[in-house]
């Protein structure tokens, strides 16, 4: 299908059409959806280099990987960056992928402004106090951050899940079965996230009285390696707990290797409860998922993170939008009242 052949089926002239699929702000909303809509639809795909020239914009959004001891090149960034580039595809961008030393991720982030490589950016992993959204501020370029940093709300564009909240339901489901030695196996505590967590944890304890035990709380990479490292450590303890939360999927399988190794059954003698990211390689599914967990699709973000950024820089005077996102709490065969008698010791 041509121009001329959308432009005809949606009784719309060729010059409103081409200016709604290149992101004219004069075409209203409604009318750039209904365009974006047809051409998906019916697989109109405009040329971009002309979409270039046309708009002066690069068509491309850019992702920064910092190479350090927190690798962003894991399944969790795998799935954000499939969920995006569905959006991409959708608004006719491009996606560039800046791989580099921790030590020059500013320089790379000033070198796509320079050049003029990117219409916007996506940045992941924020940190408690995170120097990459004053930068991106400073250069001028529209980016959108998933998550968000430790200060009070400021003027960026982001999507986060609320992490205190899944931590504290998730730690109050397992109090209200009976639980008190509950681990936690966290993500690294110099990420937002990991620090959302936590106070959501501590909070749900402080509520009922308990004080948080350090001896059952770790932070660090979500790998299966360190779940199972974490809870055999603490399951040959001299009181080791009866139940976990885990940070991610992949740590709960760690968790699940150590308990059985031990010869005890999950969600009888030990209980998990995890956080799910709704992996599509790694699925929870089932009329009654392996797992209780807290659920909040990775994908939908990065592919939601995509939609917003693509309308903030299409939309340059409108207000930065931000959207936080509750987790689901779906009840597994991990977890169930703590059954003292069958403890290992």
């Amino acid at each position: 299908m041509n121009l001329k052949e959308l432009s005809k089926l949606l009784n719309l002239s060729a010059t409103t059409v081409s200016r709604a699929l290149n992101g004219y702000p004069e075409v209203n909303a409604a009318t750039r959806a209904r365009v974006v809509e047809a051409a998906r639809r019916y697989g109109y795909a405009p040329n971009q280099v002309a979409k270039r020239l046309a708009t002066g914009r690069a068509l491309t959004i850019g992702h920064v990987v910092p190479l350090s001891g927190h690798q962003m090149i894991n399944p969790f960034f795998s799935e954000f960056i499939a969920g995006a580039g569905e959006a991409y595809s959708a608004g006719g961008y491009d996606m560039l992928v800046s791989i580099v030393p921790e030590a020059e991720e500013a320089e790379a982030y000033g070198a796509m402004a320079r050049h003029q490589k990117v219409d916007g950016v996506i940045v992941h992993g924020p940190k408690l106090l995170d120097p990459r959204i004053d930068l991106l501020h400073e250069l001028g370029v529209p980016f959108i951050v998933h998550g968000r940093d430790s200060r009070p709300e400021r003027d960026y564009c982001w999507i986060d899940m609320n992490n205190r909240r899944a931590f504290l339901r998730a730690t109050e489901f397992l109090l209200d079965l009976g639980h008190r030695r509950i681990a936690l196996l966290n993500g690294p505590e110099t990420m937002q996230f990991a620090h959302r967590r936590r106070r959501g944890y501590e909070d749900a304890l402080a509520a009922r009285g308990l004080a948080p035990d350090p001896a059952l709380m770790r932070g660090a990479d979500m790998t299966e390696s360190y779940g199972h490292g974490e809870a055999l450590r603490m399951m040959e303890g001299h009181d080791p707990p009866t139940a976990f939360l885990t940070a991610s999927i992949l740590v709960a399988f760690g968790a699940l290797r150590a308990v059985r190794e031990l010869a005890l059954e999950p969600g009888r003698d030990v209980s998990i409860v995890t956080h799910d990211d709704d992996l599509s390689f790694l699925k929870n599914s089932g009329a009654v998922p392996l797992f209780t967990a807290t659920r909040s699709s990775i994908r939908a973000a990065g592919r939601r993170a995509a939609e917003m950024l693509i309308d903030h820089i299409e939309n340059p005077r409108a207000e930065p939008s931000r959207e936080l996102w509750e987790a689901d709490l779906t009840l597994g065969r991990s977890t169930g009242p703590p059954q003292h008698e069958a403890r290992h010791g």
